[in-house]
């Protein structure tokens, strides 16, 4: 299946968006021309038609977790086409429609990568991610470039098939938002009546949403801002309360099976803790650092409650969670916009302006042309 409709050389020319430096003092992302090493045997060449805007891109370009490698081109949700097949590449050929999600690879002989959960792959610096290098980064600086460019180079093994059903240019955010909320509900056997909180409706709680009420859960959004009441309402949710709102924070304690807390800046942890019926167990995605205070025991203890964590999902269950998605008709409410107002997206992003995840179609970079070196 290695046929292929351009000539590939040691290097191909990239065109991108990215970051030189940490964006502050009025700095931007910029347009900037890059070099991916040609495909090998076993991968493809994706020209990049839609990319997702994540809340990780912004703490990532302005190094709000000490571990960027700059230039920083971001994105991680990918949607793209096929323009070069390695010959030891089989599932997939030139001109398929597919997904890129968080990683491009990892070290596949671990006991995490042979499970099929590549993001926990036991190899020292752990998998590569899609941009900004490997997960814990190494010696060598080694980087790599994400989303926001008009081609990617992936392993075949990292390369997401997307559902006839689903809209290419809405279900990016499937492949970071979908996966890092779907993840946490399905190992925690969210079922059929279940009483499920979901704290942030932002980009990944409006998905999560969704998806914990296909799973048959009576779904409640906790929001900080009444304005977003009636639009969590629209998004299927059940109930929702205010959590600033002391009278109904008093009145569902000890109510929920499971809380999944999406917030991707520090908060309070304790007043949901309180939300938890004995042995529930409530887990945050999206915080990458400490709660604004330390998680009280005595509330934890006295119920047998626990208190957890989780990131993203394996290439399996990413693809599980698209094949999903499109079972029960779920897609992302998106925003679409060109890859010019990139900038201005990442103020609205911080003054929880989008509804509910930007998506950049990259057709505006450059005509998305793909040309070779």
């Amino acid at each position: 299946m290695g046929t292929s409709t351009i000539d590939i050389t040691e290097k191909i020319a990239t065109k991108a968006y990215g970051a030189s430096g940490a964006l502050i003092g009025g700095e931007t992302l910029k347009p900037m021309d890059l070099e991916r090493d040609a495909p090998q045997a076993d991968e493809v060449l994706i020209e990049t038609l839609y990319c997702g805007v994540c809340h990780s891109d912004v703490h990532q370009v302005e190094n709000d977790w000490q571990n960027t490698l700059y230039p920083c081109v971001p994105g991680h949700e990918v949607i793209g086409r096929i323009a070069y097949a390695g010959p030891n590449v089989t599932k997939f050929k030139v001109g398929d429609i597919v997904g890129v999600g968080c990683m491009i690879d990892s070290c596949q002989h671990c006991s995490a990568c042979k499970e099929g959960e590549e993001q926990f792959c036991e190899h020292p610096h752990g998998p590569t991610m899609t941009y900004n290098g490997y997960f814990v980064a190494d010696e060598t600086k080694y980087n790599t470039f994400g989303g926001y460019s008009n081609n990617l180079v992936v392993k075949e093994k990292f390369v997401l098939r997307i559902p006839d059903t689903l809209d290419i240019s809405k279900v990016a955010p499937i492949l970071c938002a979908g996966v890092t909320t779907y993840s946490p509900l399905k190992h925690w056997n969210i079922k059929a009546g279940d009483k499920v909180a979901i704290v942030g409706i932002g980009g990944l709680g409006h998905i999560a949403i969704k998806i914990a009420k296909a799973l048959g859960a009576e779904v409640t959004a906790i929001t900080t801002k009444e304005e977003k009441r009636q639009a969590a309402l629209e998004l299927g949710a059940h109930n929702v309360i205010v959590s600033e709102n002391e009278e109904e924070m008093t009145k569902y304690q000890k109510y929920f099976n499971f809380i999944l807390i999406t917030i991707p800046d520090p908060f309070e942890i304790n007043p949901y803790i309180l939300l938890l019926r004995r042995r529930s167990s409530l887990v945050t995605v999206g915080l990458l650092a400490p709660y604004k205070a330390p998680v009280n025991n005595m509330m934890v203890a006295s119920q047998a409650r626990s208190v957890g964590g989780s990131m993203i999902g394996g290439i399996a269950e990413t693809q599980e969670v698209l094949d999903f998605c499109a079972e029960h008709n779920i897609l992302p409410d998106v925003e679409m916009i060109n890859i010019e107002d990139i900038n201005h997206a990442y103020q609205k992003m911080k003054d929880e302006e989008v509804r509910f995840r930007y998506v950049i179609n990259l057709a505006t970079l450059n005509n998305n042309e793909l040309t070779n070196k």
